[in-house]
């Protein structure tokens, strides 16, 4: 009898300690309590020992719950910690609101005016219809991330019910960043695609009155420039005064060209290629994996520089292999649909440096549903804080990738388990790789302003901490 007495009382205990519990974890959410949680929780604990109920058991169950709202214990040690917690939830919440920009109101001849030609070069664009970039063209689409993010601005009205990532304010006083809309990559192609060209200079120039304009801003000088975002994606863009805006955040492709005193990874954006060839949804096919009948494909320039040469050893090695599509090729309108039907009849869709460790080819093969090998020992990558990429992706070393049979033979050895694991993945993140207007949540626009935000923080910190030092980078 009196054991079944004990066993009433502890069910009893248990059950009134876990309503409290519950109501407490409602309270701390609500920012009520902070240390009242702690007495509480010894008080049960004593009261459960007067009763004939092991404190160490009531302390077990005390826990589990603790863990169960994801709370660090009971130590009153620990309240610091709570509050640090319940500071990174804040932090995580202001960070899913969307990002305030305020964008320059350039003249057209830095950005739209490109596309088109008007008697208007010095006014701002403030027509309500948006020139689409042209399906066919001279023009160069596949850095052309600065038109993206230009009229993802520009049509951001819808920012918050769509749930965007970035909305464009009228009022510098409440921007986060500052975007400059400078089309540096396609003044970069337009004015001169060799660098010896004299009409170079036009884009020079266009460099110095950009560089003027910013002189006279306040919000340039408030922060010396660093909450200002400028899209330099191709290798070559701003490249006559880059120095100049160093302290700023800058879209990129890569590195590989820009010193590193002015651009690196912890201050700027990778971003994603525009792809060359139509996105291939794969709807209604019944088994990708076997519909597939090359093993490994590759079409482009095969004669490159720096870490390009690898190409030329790569035909050597991979040009003769009969389950191997090793093409020299350029982008021509026959050369982009000859790489189309390759690449979504390709199980493996090659990567190799170019003239620079990234390329669109990657995004190509995303595109296509081609599972991306990757070969370079100096590649950054988009959107690598959210995206594993060796889910989707292979990668291979420039040392392994020219040792006789090693690449073919892993990809032989890849069965069709775990081909269709990748190809399941690589079908869920495409999405994050299509520029698209309108913009679309999670697409590429979207994601490189999510990064931005990602950006924000380490800004201000820099912002603050510059305002007030009188040595300035003393720890350096």
């Amino acid at each position: 009898m009196l054991g079944r007495h004990k066993t009433m009382i502890k069910l009893l205990s248990t059950i009134c300690f876990g309503i409290i519990c519950v109501s407490l974890i409602a309270l701390y959410h609500s920012g009520s309590l902070s240390m009242k949680i702690y007495t509480i929780q010894d008080t049960l604990l004593g009261t459960a020992t007067v009763q004939g109920i092991k404190g160490d058991e009531l302390q077990t169950q005390t826990t589990n719950i603790f863990e169960w709202a994801n709370w660090p214990g009971r130590s009153p040690t620990n309240v610091g910690t709570h509050r640090s917690s319940n500071s990174a939830q804040r932090h995580e919440i202001d960070c899913q609101l969307p990002l305030k920009v305020y964008m320059y109101d350039l003249p057209r001849k830095f950005n739209l005016g490109f596309l088109q030609k008007g008697s208007n070069q010095d006014l701002p664009w403030v027509d309500e219809a948006i020139p689409m970039w042209p399906s066919r063209s001279s023009l160069v689409k596949q850095h052309n991330t600065e038109y993206w993010m230009m009229v993802s601005l520009l049509t951001s009205n819808n920012a918050v019910n769509n749930n965007l990532a970035a909305v464009r304010v009228d009022n510098p006083e409440n921007a986060e960043l500052f975007f400059v809309p400078f089309f540096s990559s396609l003044s970069f192609n337009v004015h001169g695609r060799n660098m010896l060209d004299p009409e170079t200079i036009k884009d020079k120039n266009l460099q110095e009155d950009l560089l003027d304009l910013l002189q006279r801003s306040k919000w340039w000088h408030r922060s010396g420039g660093r909450d200002h975002v400028f899209p330099m994606h191709h290798p070559n863009a701003f490249r006559f005064h880059r120095d100049q805006l160093n302290s700023s955040i800058w879209i990129v492709a890569d590195f590989w060209r820009n010193p590193k005193n002015v651009s690196w990874l912890s201050k700027d954006v990778v971003a994603p290629y525009t792809h060359m060839v139509p996105t291939y949804n794969e709807n209604g096919v019944s088994d990708p994996f076997e519909s597939r009948s090359t093993l490994l494909f590759f079409q482009g320039r095969i004669k490159r520089k720096d870490d390009g040469v690898i190409r030329s050893k790569l035909a050597n090695l991979l040009k003769d292999h009969s389950k191997v599509h090793y093409v020299e090729s350029s982008a021509t309108d026959l050369g982009i649909q000859e790489a189309t039907t390759g690449m979504r009849n390709s199980k493996f869709c090659l990567h190799p440096a170019g003239d620079t460790p990234s390329s669109c080819r990657l995004f190509d093969a995303i595109a296509s549903n081609c599972i991306p090998v990757i070969i370079s020992d100096f590649i950054e990558l988009p959107f690598e804080d959210e995206l594993n990429y060796k889910l989707f992706s292979l990668f291979f070393s420039l040392e392994e990738a020219v040792r006789p049979g090693y690449l073919l033979q892993y990809l032989e050895g890849v069965d069709k388990s775990q081909w269709m694991k990748m190809w399941t993945r690589l079908k869920e993140v495409k999405q994050h790789f299509e520029y698209q207007y309108p913009p679309e949540k999670d697409d590429a626009v979207d994601m490189i302003w999510k990064q931005l935000h990602h950006k924000l923080s380490n800004v201000k910190l820099t912002i603050h901490r510059t305002s007030r030092l009188k040595v300035p980078d003393w720890w350096r």
